[in-house]
């Protein structure tokens, strides 16, 4: 079998995405495009990536280089945007010898693993394949030329084509798959003798008819597949149907979604069974939720592992924690990195938790922040406790023991330990340990003076 080059051109400078951004690194999923085409190219046991940049070449490939590290991703400078052809031709030298070449486009995402796949085992040896779209409006795009015999003899760009090539639907994707020693025999014998002055990489096509090579074209079955992105809009499109196959994969491996339409997956999500997700969820990196999760509305979640039977209540913000099975985490709750709960434990309203452990079966019911800090089992931490980790330099910690009940409004001045089963009395400042199943209070004495008179407003 021979090995398989993947040239990716990304050359182009978009100059219709209104950005400074080259177009190649406009975000999808919250990720570049060009970053979704290379991880298609591994994915079908590319050998050699070759990726052709022009504008804003520095920036792209050191996006590429932190994105996709140690990849055998090799590069290449078009300087002059010359067309198609000559991208792939300035790529010529990096191309591995007894190879195939597949050409694909930093800015045509959406191409499928399974549909290069079957086109790759579709396309013989030393065939010049083509990946062809029937499109009932193919305006803008280059049409597929049949003899009587329905071989492929030529590929014609819109602005080259006659009026009766233009009501040809079959049309050129511009992913090819084609012998690497063809490529090197025909690249450089293209003209540019065309409306654009360009040299047209679909031109290798009459080369093959010419050659009697054979020409195969594969056609794919999902036209968003192998759309491209000029523009915002086009790209807001792309994300919409991005996520909806997102979606769609998670209802087929079980997941309830309320509505797929409003679900945004910008990473990997990993389900068990009888998941339940409502509306406007959006998914960020590595997400694994165990059996049972349910997900409520408007709830972000990076990063992170939230187990069985877990219930996320609405606006929750989960990052980079590890959130326990039967846990009950919200509403309006913010779990910062670091954080990881055990079994049973409550995290209620307006709490905010980082690079805190808390142990099975204690509550932070409401109104509370939890930082730098360790949480025994069994604990309940009352409305209002704050631990203060931060001396205006450095971070301290807090511990507190099993079974310990920390009243309402309570600020722990960490560094502090709180022993098992102690009591800390509603609106007391702990700045020293307090000690095992005994009281700690800290309140000011309360005084009550009768003959107060409250102030009037002066006239």
């Amino acid at each position: 079998m021979m090995d398989l080059n993947v040239v990716i051109l990304a050359a182009g400078k978009g100059t219709r995405m209104k950005s400074n951004l080259p177009k190649v690194l406009q975000p999808l999923a919250k990720k570049p495009l060009i970053s979704h085409v290379v991880d298609t190219s591994f994915l079908v046991e590319a050998s050699n990536v070759v990726i052709v940049y022009g504008h804003g070449g520095s920036l792209v490939k050191a996006t590429i280089d932190y994105l996709h590290p140690n990849k055998p991703i090799r590069w290449v400078e078009q300087a002059e945007q010359l067309g198609t052809g000559h991208a792939v031709k300035v790529a010529l030298p990096e191309l591995k010898s007894d190879s195939r070449t597949l050409i694909l486009y930093g800015d045509v995402p959406l191409v499928s693993k399974e549909t290069l796949q079957g086109f790759i085992a579709a396309t013989g040896e030393q065939d010049c394949g083509l990946l062809t779209v029937d499109l009932d409006n193919p305006t803008g795009y280059g049409r597929i030329i049949r003899d009587a015999s329905d071989n492929v003899t030529a590929i014609v760009e819109e602005k080259d084509a006659s009026e009766e090539q233009k009501k040809v639907t079959e049309a050129n994707t511009g992913i090819m798959l084609v012998n690497s020693e063809h490529l090197q025999r025909w690249l450089p014998a293209l003209g540019s003798a065309n409306s654009q002055g360009e040299y047209y990489l679909t031109d290798i096509v009459k080369m093959a008819s010419d050659e009697a090579v054979n020409v195969k074209a594969t056609m794919v079955k999902d036209p968003m597949e192998v759309e491209g992105v000029n523009d915002k809009l086009q790209l807001a499109k792309l994300e919409r149907a991005y996520q909806l196959r997102q979606a769609y994969r998670l209802m087929q491996a079980g997941a309830t979604i309320v509505d797929p339409e409003r679900v945004d997956i910008r990473g990997s999500v990993s389900i068990g069974q009888d998941c339940f997700i409502d509306v406007n969820a959006v998914f960020e990196g590595t997400v694994t939720l165990g059996d049972n999760c349910q997900i409520g509305p408007n709830c972000f979640i990076t990063n992170s592992k939230i187990g069985n039977n877990a219930v996320i209540k609405a606006n929750t913000v989960i990052e980079d924690a590890v959130i326990g099975s039967e846990a009950d985490i919200g509403p309006f709750a913010r779990i910062r990195p670091g954080t990881v709960t055990e079994a049973g434990v409550k995290i209620g309203n307006f709490v905010e938790t980082k690079k805190a452990h808390i142990q099975e079966g204690s509550k932070v019911n409401h109104l509370t922040y939890i930082g730098d800090a360790e949480i025994g089992k069994s604990v309940n931490i009352g409305a209002g406790t704050i631990t203060c980790n931060y001396d205006g330099v450095n971070k301290h910690k807090t511990i507190i023991g099993d079974g310990a009940f920390i009243g309402s409004n309570t600020s722990l001045v960490a560094p502090i330990t709180v022993g098992v089963g102690a009591t800390v009395g509603a609106g007391s400042t702990v700045s020293r340990s307090a000690k095992e199943h005994a009281l700690t209070v800290t309140r000011a004495k309360q005084l009550t003076l009768a003959d107060w008179q409250r102030p009037t407003k002066k006239s």
